[in-house]
């Protein structure tokens, strides 16, 4: 947006023309709170679960896969689906002001996780976006309370002024922005890996301790690599450069 007084956005698909609402987020949500479960209680398989924590490490905008545990028969906060979640507490305002829409049915809900469930003419996708970023994002940061752990609550939340549009629209901004964050992941995924390569080939193209070649040579190579201190190759170079230069 370009200032908070606007009622449409600068940027807009074709074919929608109608102002923006703005509401409090309190009329336009019910709230609750995760329950239980640590670090502690995580286990290899059994019934999934979101941690608090795993937002700032995990999770991105969207939650549709969760890859923690805890025991089968774990009772405590089950999601429907098509809620937003924020974390409770954090570190920093800035850390603390982020959200997720979780889509997945049946997942646990830890504590420290504020939940909330829009209506139904507001997308959970969308909800967690402009939550998490521009105006609405600095309004979670200035409610965020502490100092050296940092708490946001659902009273704060509720106070949150939000800016939206018809569903339909809300629909084809939060796929576009989920397909840039696919794109994102997906090239994040080849540079780990391209990463990873790098450092093997460090590894396998330079001899190891004690040894005269590399693991790995290209093609027509085949003497061994010279030893020698560095201060007999500066010294030598030097006096090359003198040569030349008289």
């Amino acid at each position: 947006m370009k200032n908070k007084n606007m009622k449409v956005p600068q940027l807009r698909f074709k074919g929608f023309t109608g102002d923006w609402e703005q509401r409090k987020l309190g009329e336009l949500a019910t709230f609750t709170k995760g329950s239980g479960f640590s670090k502690e209680d995580l286990i290899d398989e059994g019934r999934p679960v979101i941690l608090y924590g795993s937002m700032y490490t995990d999770y991105h905008t969207i939650i549709n896969k969760v890859s923690t545990y805890v025991a089968t028969n774990s009772k405590g906060t089950v999601s429907a689906g098509n809620e937003v979640i924020v974390p409770a507490s954090g570190e920093t305002a800035e850390d603390i002001a982020r959200a997720s829409a979780v889509i997945t049915r049946g997942v646990l809900l830890a504590g420290d996780l504020n939940i909330i469930t829009p209506c139904n003419n507001l997308s959970p996708i969308f909800l967690a976006l402009i939550i998490s970023n521009g105006r609405q994002k600095s309004e979670l940061v200035r409610r965020a309370q502490g100092i050296s752990i940092v708490h946001l609550g659902n009273s704060a939340l509720k106070d949150v002024v939000v800016k939206f549009p018809s569903l339909e629209e809300q629909i084809a901004i939060s796929s576009c922005i989920s397909l840039l964050d696919q794109t994102i992941a997906l090239h994040q995924r080849k540079h780990d890996l391209l990463l990873k390569l790098k450092k093997g080939y460090l590894q396998k193209l330079f001899p190891g301790k004690g040894q005269k070649v590399p693991e790995i040579r290209f093609k027509g190579f085949t003497e061994d690599w010279e030893q020698r201190k560095f201060g007999t190759l500066y010294a030598k170079a030097s006096e090359k450069k003198r040569f030349v230069n008289s």
